[in-house]
């Protein structure tokens, strides 16, 4: 499966979940594990995850957008990004800002890997479980 096919798979997953007020979701095929989850006691959620492992040594992770708006990879127009390529990401560590409906959302990890790729260009809208960034675990 390509990575392409993954991320459409993943988006799909992440529409069903939302329509049907699911709040955790793991499925596998083809040597591919996807599990899904939304921040628990919280009515949309504000922190998302989507994990895709694949069965071969580069084991790959993806963050998504966790709702629509408008995607922000510094605090400010004037500061640095906060992640890059080649960044290792922690757990609770920011790694953007979604604005929507004129409030800052400061997006976090929920997993540790180094960014192997940033999806999204700065100031770019994005929608629900749009992926944003691709991860290695390390």
């Amino acid at each position: 499966m390509e990575l392409k096919d993954i991320r459409r798979e993943m988006a799909g997953f992440a529409k069903l979940m939302n329509t049907y007020d699911i709040s955790e979701l793991e499925l596998e095929l083809e040597g591919l594990t996807m599990k899904l989850k939304k921040q628990a006691g919280v009515s949309r959620p504000v922190i998302a995850e989507v994990e895709a492992k694949e069965a071969r040594e580069d084991n790959l992770l993806t963050i998504t957008a966790p709702m629509v708006g408008t995607f922000y990879r510094a605090p400010a127009p004037d500061e640095q990004p906060y992640i890059s390529v080649g960044d290792v990401v922690m757990p609770g560590q920011t790694v953007c800002i979604i604005e929507a409906m004129k409030i800052m959302n400061e997006i976090q990890s929920e997993v540790q890997g180094k960014v192997v790729e940033i999806l999204v260009d700065n100031a770019e809208p994005v929608e629900y479980g749009q992926p944003l960034f691709i991860l290695e675990t390390v």
